[in-house]
């Protein structure tokens, strides 16, 4: 195993159910309500998309894209910067491969300014690089975060283990060659050849890893 590359939202940190509240606000402000499989559909998506769905969930054409972004990060940053809750097991793992000294990226469709703002509950220290949503040309389901991530960390992607919990971020992590770990959040994830699906991260150690990567 030559390095353990992290999703965050829902993966490490249960935060999908602020941009619960948060795209919830934003519908309540553009006259409208999500429904629940638009909802589902976002999960693990970037920005532009989820924005996309939202406005095709309410019917508007023509809407503003760009406005309502900086809305939504603005309104989610302020939930973030209270805190976000660890999902059963993160923590402790992070722990455990940060002892040991493999390298770890962060590797998320949540934007830098974001990203910055959770990584104060998380702690910066557990990762050597980050790789945000708006600083790919290719966002998941597409392997370019992964591909980029294990590049600047100078590792093959096929030695590496991802550690996800949506089918979009799973089927990036695949498409990239990694072994997957998926731990479902809030949708469900199917068994597939390349992953391992667990309830949670509880009793996950850097063995139980290394046996992943080795295939």
């Amino acid at each position: 195993m030559a390095a353990v590359l992290f999703d965050m939202d829902g993966t490490l940190v249960d935060s999908e159910k602020i941009w619960d509240v948060t795209l919830d606000e934003l519908a309540a402000r553009l006259g409208g309500a999500l429904s629940a499989p638009t909802r589902q559909a976002m999960v693990g998506s970037n920005l532009v998309s989820s924005l996309r769905l939202l406005h095709d969930d309410l019917g508007i054409t023509g809407g503003d894209l760009d406005g309502d972004g900086r809305w939504l990060l603005d309104r989610t940053k302020h939930y973030f910067d209270r805190g976000l809750p660890w999902r059963p097991g993160a923590r402790e793992l992070l722990d455990a491969v940060h002892a040991a000294g493999l390298p770890t990226a962060l590797v998320t469709s949540t934007h830098r300014d974001l990203v910055e703002v959770a990584l104060r509950s998380i702690g910066a220290h557990y990762f050597d690089v980050a790789v945000c949503g708006d600083e790919v040309e290719h966002n998941k389901p597409h392997p370019e975060a992964y591909l980029t991530a294990a590049a600047l960390l100078g590792v093959d992607p096929s030695e590496c283990v991802a550690i996800e919990d949506s089918p979009t971020g799973i089927a990036a992590a695949e498409a990239a060659g990694c072994a997957v770990l998926a731990v479902p959040s809030e949708v469900p994830v199917p068994a597939g050849p390349l992953r391992t699906v667990r309830e949670s991260l509880v009793g996950v150690d850097l063995a139980y890893l290394g046996g992943l990567a080795a295939g």
